[in-house]
């Protein structure tokens, strides 16, 4: 029987922890430019070193600049604008970062729309001008490369990300190029509907159907829905997840955790 796998990039194939917080720095700083005036680079390393931590709550690349902001207004109380940065701690974010996040997008007054387009912006104006320095910004987890390489099994990413930010990651750090109808990035829709539509397609019918993703949120919302049982649902445990996460998942009788060396082994 052949195989095909839907992969998420960001926290599966790829660990984009420094570019995307580095990024999202740089926006913020543009979105908000009276808020980070006068931020020394030691509060900017603090930020940013406790984006490594809050990392497994970003559905999509926006949400960093939110996470930012909140960061920033927990250090710093004499610019606060959101009545929740009060005490809030890292694990508190970790914890309710779907109650927080509507609360500091209305409280602060921003739009979705423009903060993707914004992040969107900068990433390009960064490749744009310093492509080197992007991309080494980011890496590849351990074997991820080879294993796309000569992966034996009909490969999809499924991801949050912009297509051509995946796409020129793969390019430049794996050497390989999937083409970009395989390619369901930021605008796709919802990662259920992609999964359907991919197992709809004539050419996969009879192929294994295999899903990896670091967020134990969006394997639960797969699982929701009947229509998709018939994937095999893997949570890595190399991504952006929590310990409890883990286990969480290792619990549920539709999810397997999974290793990096048997990730490998499996695409091959």
């Amino acid at each position: 029987m052949g195989h095909l796998y839907a992969l998420d990039f960001d926290g599966v194939i790829c660990d984009s922890c420094g570019e995307s917080s580095i990024s999202a720095l740089k926006a913020a700083k543009l979105r908000w430019p009276t808020l980070f005036h006068g931020v020394d680079s030691t509060t900017d390393d603090w930020i940013v070193q406790q984006m490594i931590t809050v990392r497994p709550v970003v559905e999509t690349g926006y949400e960093n600049l939110l996470l930012l902001r909140l960061l920033l207004e927990t250090r710093v109380p004499s610019i606060r604008k959101s009545s929740v940065a009060e005490g809030l701690t890292v694990e508190g974010i970790l914890e309710n970062w779907f109650k927080l996040k509507p609360v500091v997008m209305e409280e602060w007054d921003e739009d979705k729309d423009d903060l993707v387009d914004l992040f969107g912006k900068v990433r390009d104006e960064w490749l744009k001008t310093d492509f080197a320095g992007w991309i080494s910004a980011n890496r590849l987890y351990p074997g991820v490369a080879d294993a796309l390489r000569f992966a034996s099994s009909r490969v999809y990413i499924v991801t949050t990300k912009q297509s051509r930010f995946a796409d020129a990651l793969l390019r430049e750090l794996a050497g390989v190029i999937i083409p970009p109808e395989r390619i369901y990035g930021l605008g796709s829709g919802p990662k259920v509907e992609v999964l359907k539509k991919l197992q709809k397609m004539p050419e996969h019918q009879g192929l294994a159907l295999h899903f990896v993703e670091d967020r134990l949120a969006t394997l639960k919302n797969v699982i929701k829905e009947p229509e998709l049982d018939e994937w095999n649902l893997y949570l890595v445990d190399w991504g952006f997840n929590t310990e409890k996460e883990r286990k969480a998942a290792a619990i549920n009788p539709r999810i397997q955790v999974l290793e990096l060396s048997d990730f490998s082994k499996k695409l091959i």
